[in-house]
């Protein structure tokens, strides 16, 4: 890459078509029955409207420039030519305002005898080409095959409109030659209610953005049945589904319609419009195309299922145009979750932390089941993930209905444990009822850096990564001895943060345990979890006041003594907090981001605390912002210590349950790497980001 192309790309950083996104925006205009002439002004003020908020491509309703519900009048050839003349106009319109959309606009469209329902896509004044129409309703309401011919089997072919020939048929993608990944297909209404929509050959040849221009009258529950549809259809095809139907100003001599638009990206419903709306509407979000891709590219049975089918690009014609995006910072249409782990919907949190909670209570209990121990042995530190760990051994054994005390709590404190976590630990042990003892490692410290000729053990204060790992591993150490006194095995307490930043410690340390229930929960989702166990009331009262009490402490390994001021040494202040990080981790690791865009979408998602949605009962104390300075920072720590420093710790884990679809951690499961790989790629990839 020249200095001028690197030079650009930090210029464009702030773009989100630097970032794989395109914006979408799903257009309501309002209708005028039977007025090809008013319709195309309405169209063209919407797309005015649109150009002023940087979309790139409008999809209108069905039939939008004639209107849909006008019967017999579709075959009257004066209104025909009027729709073909308004048609041309619109062209005219969109080259002479420079328009940067493309229009997806629905009209009635006569070529050799025939009348056809179609979608015809308009870019800069040129025609890219018209899509006909496949599936022909003909029940209940709908009359269609007595005016419009199926497009079926039609492929190849062209049709001479509006002063331009263009290609005509159902085999048609439209891709930008200049912003990669912007690929979309064309069909409309019916096509998509029917057992095979043409999408899904669509979607299979290449497109990700998949537009479907609706007329669709409304019937009670209609709107739950298209929200089902669409969300469904988007998730199978691993495609973003653009979806608009008629609104205000259609006949209602029979019928009545309700302006419906939907944008979902894969099952994520991105935006909606509001239903019944008497002014027009512009419902607009940014689609991110490049997780699309990366999405099939993960996905196997994708390409599979493009085989079976015969691998429909060799059917499709590819028609490429010049999109010439501005790559100016028009911001983000889009919510981007601060914590991607956690639920951040009200109605979802219950549901989604009752989960997560059982999945690991349920898989204890199939490992307790199958060993021939009948104790689980744990150390308990007071800190969250012990915690964590302790409370789903806590509702496994009422779950066996096995009394708490076939737990053995052990807390071991070392040079630097505080009075606090330590109090804490044996509050909780206490309000749970389980066995609990107190092993005092100091001694064995001392013994085990005597021996090694360590300079602590002459009196000098030499707090290094060995003077740390004696204690770390003493603990375990204790732990699995321990569990073979007293016939028990024991339980992991490092999260999936922790082993993403590999800041565990390996071995015979805390990477090390017979069942690690927590390796497939992220910190940010532990505090959760924690918080949701209190408000919802799994526990006594007791349990639940220490619990929030454990909550408020400072994240801390307490393996090195507080310094001169008392400040006790802080995980977070070394490599970074733990929000960022698993913000940094799910991108990554689910979606293969690369690192300039996981900066960007972290920039958007935490440089302002007062924008955006937190998740549900976050306390307002713990509220931060970010600018992209220190995003950069700690991504840049993040992606050292994930793809070069810590691998051989996870290739070694032991067995724990996956949790989230954000995925795990282990080499059996959604991540395999090498021990000892390089960060290099990722690392230069920094270098799109602005240093100021």
């Amino acid at each position: 890459m020249s200095f001028e192309t690197a030079q650009r790309r930090v210029e464009r950083f702030y773009s989100l078509h630097e970032h794989g996104f395109v914006r979408v925006a799903v257009a309501t205009p309002r209708v005028f029955v039977a007025d090809p002439d008013a319709n195309a002004v309405e169209i063209l003020r919407e797309a005015e409207r649109a150009a002023e908020r940087g979309v790139d491509l409008v999809v209108y309703p069905e039939l939008c420039l004639s209107a849909y519900a006008i019967d017999d009048l579709h075959l009257q050839d004066a209104l025909l030519d009027d729709v073909e003349r308004a048609v041309g106009r619109i062209a005219a319109a969109a080259a002479s305002a420079a328009l940067p959309s493309v229009l997806l606009i629905g009209a009635p469209i006569r070529r050799n005898g025939r009348l056809y329902n179609c979608g015809i896509a308009i870019s800069r004044g040129a025609i890219l080409g018209v899509v006909p129409k496949i599936f022909l309703p003909n029940y209940r309401e709908y009359y269609e095959k007595r005016w419009f011919a199926s497009g079926s089997g039609i492929t190849s072919s062209a049709i001479d409109l509006a002063g331009q020939t263009v290609p005509f048929g159902t085999d048609l993608l439209f891709a930008a030659t200049d912003l990669p990944d912007f690929i979309f297909h064309i069909e409309v209404c019916e096509d998509f209610w029917s057992p095979t929509p043409p999408s899904i050959d669509g979607a299979l040849a290449g497109a990700l953005l998949l537009c479907n221009l609706s007329a669709s009258n409304i019937t009670v529950g209609k709107s739950a049945d298209r929200h089902i549809l669409t969300s469904a259809h988007a998730m199978r095809c691993m495609a973003a589904y653009v979806y608009s139907a008629a609104g205000q100003g259609e006949s209602t001599n029979d019928v009545s319609w309700d302006g419906q638009a939907m944008i979902y990206e894969v099952g994520d419903l991105l935006a909606e419009s509001e239903r019944f709306s008497r002014e027009p509407q512009l419902t607009v979000a940014d689609v991110d195309l490049q997780r699309l891709r990366l999405e099939r590219m993960r996905m196997p049975t994708f390409n599979d299922s493009a085989a079976r089918a015969g691998h429909p690009e060799l059917r499709f014609r590819r028609i490429e145009f010049a999109h010439q995006p501005s790559f100016a910072d028009h911001g983000l249409e889009r919510h981007i979750r601060r914590f991607p782990y956690v639920p951040d919907m009200p109605a979802r949190l219950n549901q989604d932390c009752y989960e997560a909670f059982n999945i690991q209570v349920h898989a204890l209990i199939k490992r307790f089941e199958s060993t021939p121990g009948d104790r689980m042995v744990i150390g308990v530190s007071g800190g969250l993930d012990s915690t964590h760990a302790l409370i789903v051994a806590a509702k496994a054994c009422d779950t066996l209905g096995l009394p708490r005390s076939t737990i053995l709590g052990f807390t071991m404190p070392g040079f630097a444990t505080g009075d606090e976590t330590k109090g804490n630990a044996w509050a909780l042990m206490r309000a749970l009822g389980i066995e609990a003892d107190e092993i005092d490692i100091r001694p064995a410290a001392r013994q085990m850096l005597g021996d090694m000729g360590h300079a602590f053990s002459s009196g000098e204060p030499v707090y290094d990564i060995t003077f740390e790992n004696v204690q770390a591993g003493l603990r375990t150490d204790y732990l699995f001895r321990l569990a073979n006194q007293r016939n028990g095995f024991v339980i992991g307490t490092g999260d999936l943060s922790e082993l993403a930043l590999g800041w565990c410690t390996y071995g015979v340390g805390d990477q090390m345990s017979h069942y690690g229930v927590n390796s497939g929960i992220p910190k940010t989702l532990i505090q959760y979890l924690i918080r949701w166990t209190v408000t919802t009331g799994q526990f006594d009262a007791e349990t639940n006041r220490v619990l929030t009490a454990i909550l408020e402490t400072e994240i801390s390994p307490e393996l090195v003594p507080a310094d001169d001021s008392g400040a006790l040494q802080s995980t977070e202040s070394k490599i970074g907090p733990y929000e960022l990080n698993d913000f940094f981790l799910f991108h990554t690791m689910r979606y293969g981001q690369p690192p300039a865009k996981v900066a960007f979408l972290a920039y958007h998602a935490w440089r302002d605390l007062q924008q955006g949605r937190w998740p549900a009962h976050f306390p307002e104390a713990k509220k931060n912002q970010y600018d992209l300075a220190t995003i950069r920072l700690w991504l840049e720590r993040f992606l050292f210590r994930f793809f070069q420093t810590s691998q051989f710790k996870r290739t070694a884990m032991p067995n724990g349950p996956k949790v989230s679809a954000g995925g795990s951690l282990s080499p059996r499961g959604d991540w395999r790497a090498p021990s000892d790989g390089r960060a290099h790629a990722w690392l230069r990839d920094l270098e799109r980001i602005p240093k100021t």
